[in-house]
């Protein structure tokens, strides 16, 4: 056997590993594989959670490497954690581990590699083609065991189960549009919202330590659109319009808002390595007052809704010496509803208050925030300056710069683990649209229903409308849906005046039953058969 760790042996036992060639290591071919360690299975259960960190249910060529090197630590008799990697040693100088009988596994399947494309010099397995489920013609249904990860498998179950129930009930026209292969491929995404100056460009830059392309930075209104700040081969800045109709970014979506949204939308491209895990979303500060409301040409709120629908993290940032939550940002707050398990609350440039104060504005804020989120329990707030200037030794003191310490390392923590939870967040989306879907469909069939066959059909729609609440408690009580995932009735009735109710769909009941059985039985058997496979 080989005694270097280069990069092409690593490659070599990939392949060796990945005895279906779909470029993914699944659970049985690891346990075969991972067997030549002789290591004992309560290692190997280990091993293999923190390799598949991400919990996507297979380990592509970096998990399997990173896999391949705690074997090795294993074997020296070092303890598996989630530590070992960061901190106890040098990953570069491990040694390769001890494979027994991987001579004789490789003269059995007499292995052929062929060359994939290089990355960093490096060449890369190649992937699986996930993008067959959306491309494919075919009506032809696919077993679950053709599926080689849990979002392939959401893929299939969201095209053969769900999509349907949407295009018959017009979900795409009152909640959102459709999904596309893109939209579960894409990486984790965290959004800043907040008024004008509370420092959400100038976090950005705090995160990345450097600037990205069109970033500025000032005390009045310097950011007026959307920027999607994301990895790139160079640094460039894209235009709105260009990146909606790119199919490989998940913003197809935004073409509903229209040009005068485009215009204030771009995606600014640069290498890093943090961008490589997550994608963030600056946006505009939100204003008060109704000549500044008036002044937007787009759907603001419906825009901060779209991105909040696909954020993974919601970050709301205040500024001590603006703590009033304007008219417009009652209305965005209100908009993340069905989102709060994402919402995070930043206390931004907290050293420009001395102690006494900055107790004071605390309480002031989640009192002003209590008004407006509506709930009981209290949102997670972070307290600090998230900027590289540093602190004033002589007006914040040591224990508020201890404090302010721990809560910054709080936060990041917050945000490194954003990637670890992305299939997690991606699995709990789903469902979630899967739910309101089949409420969204009650609701349209119901509509239809209470029509009449021929005469009075303006008169019965205006009246429906009008008593849309009471309609949504009769579908509420008839089909014991819980009142808490009904759409909003304001929204609902606006877009529903644009369409002839009549012209809906009646209630097909195979349908529905399709989702209950997707939520009921495929999806726990999805998670079943990617879970880790020692457990």
């Amino acid at each position: 056997m080989k005694t270097g760790s280069s990069p092409k042996e690593y490659q070599e036992w990939f392949h060796l590993a990945d005895s279906d060639g779909d470029g993914r290591i699944s659970g049985n071919e690891a346990t075969k594989f991972f067997a030549l360690s002789n290591l004992s299975r309560s290692q190997l259960k280990q091993l293999w959670a923190l390799a598949d960190v991400k919990r996507q249910g297979f380990l592509g060529f970096p998990e399997f490497v990173t896999a391949m090197q705690l074997v090795s630590l294993a074997q020296a008799g070092q303890e598996l954690n989630s530590d070992i990697l960061k901190t106890q040693v040098d990953k570069e100088n491990i040694k390769p581990p001890r494979l027994e009988g991987l001579d004789a596994l490789v003269a059995q399947k007499s292995l052929i590699i062929t060359t994939p494309p290089e990355v960093n010099g490096i060449a890369q397995p190649q992937g699986f083609p996930t993008n067959r489920w959306f491309g494919s013609k075919s009506s032809k249904k696919l077993p679950l065991n053709s599926v080689t990860s849990i979002i392939d498998g959401l893929k299939r179950l969201y095209i053969e189960r769900l999509k349907p129930l949407e295009v018959t009930y017009r979900y795409n026209d009152f909640v959102s549009p459709l999904l596309t292969n893109t939209d579960f491929d894409a990486k984790p995404m965290v959004m800043l919202l907040g008024q004008y100056s509370t420092g959400k460009t100038t976090f950005i830059k705090h995160l990345l330590r450097c600037d990205y392309p069109g970033a500025h930075v000032g005390p009045e209104p310097t950011t007026d659109r959307f920027v999607v700040v994301m990895s790139g081969p160079d640094e460039r800045s894209i235009p709105g319009n260009t990146i909606a109709v790119d199919a490989d970014m998940p913003f197809s979506g935004l073409t509903t808002f229209g040009g005068s949204f485009l215009s204030k939308f771009q995606c600014s491209q640069m290498p890093h390595p943090l961008l490589d895990e997550i994608t963030l979303v600056d946006t505009p500060g939100v204003l008060s007052g109704e000549k500044q409301r008036t002044q937007r040409s787009y759907d603001f709120t419906g825009v901060v809704s779209w991105f909040a629908a696909k954020c993974d993290l919601i970050l709301l940032l205040f500024d001590p010496h603006k703590l009033d939550i304007s008219d417009e940002f009652k209305r965005v707050i209100t908009s993340l509803r069905g989102n709060d398990d994402k919402i995070r609350v930043v206390l931004n440039k907290a050293d420009q208050v001395d102690t006494q104060q900055l107790m004071r504005v605390y309480g002031a804020l989640m009192w002003s925030l209590g008004k407006v989120l509506n709930t009981p329990e209290v949102s997670r707030v972070y307290i600090g300056s998230f900027n590289d200037k540093p602190i004033d030794e002589d007006f914040v003191s040591p224990l508020v710069q201890d404090l302010f310490e721990k809560e910054q390392n709080d936060l990041l923590a917050d945000l490194i683990d954003i990637p670890k939870k992305a299939c997690d967040r991606r699995i709990n989306e789903f469902v979630k649209r899967a739910r309101s879907a089949k409420i969204h469909a009650h609701i349209i069939s119901h509509l239809k229903k209470e029509m009449p066959a021929i005469m009075g059909k303006a008169k019965a729609q205006q009246r429906l409308i009008d008593n849309l609440e009471e309609e949504f408690a009769k579908v509420q009580r008839e089909f014991h849906l819980p009142p808490g995932d009904f759409p909003s009735v304001e929204h609902f009735r606006e877009v529903l005046s644009g369409y002839s109710i009549d012209k809906f769909e009646k209630l097909k009941p195979k349908m529905i039953q399709a989702v209950d059985d997707m939520l009921g039985y495929e999806i726990p058997e999805l998670l079943k058969k990617f879970r880790n496979p020692y457990d």
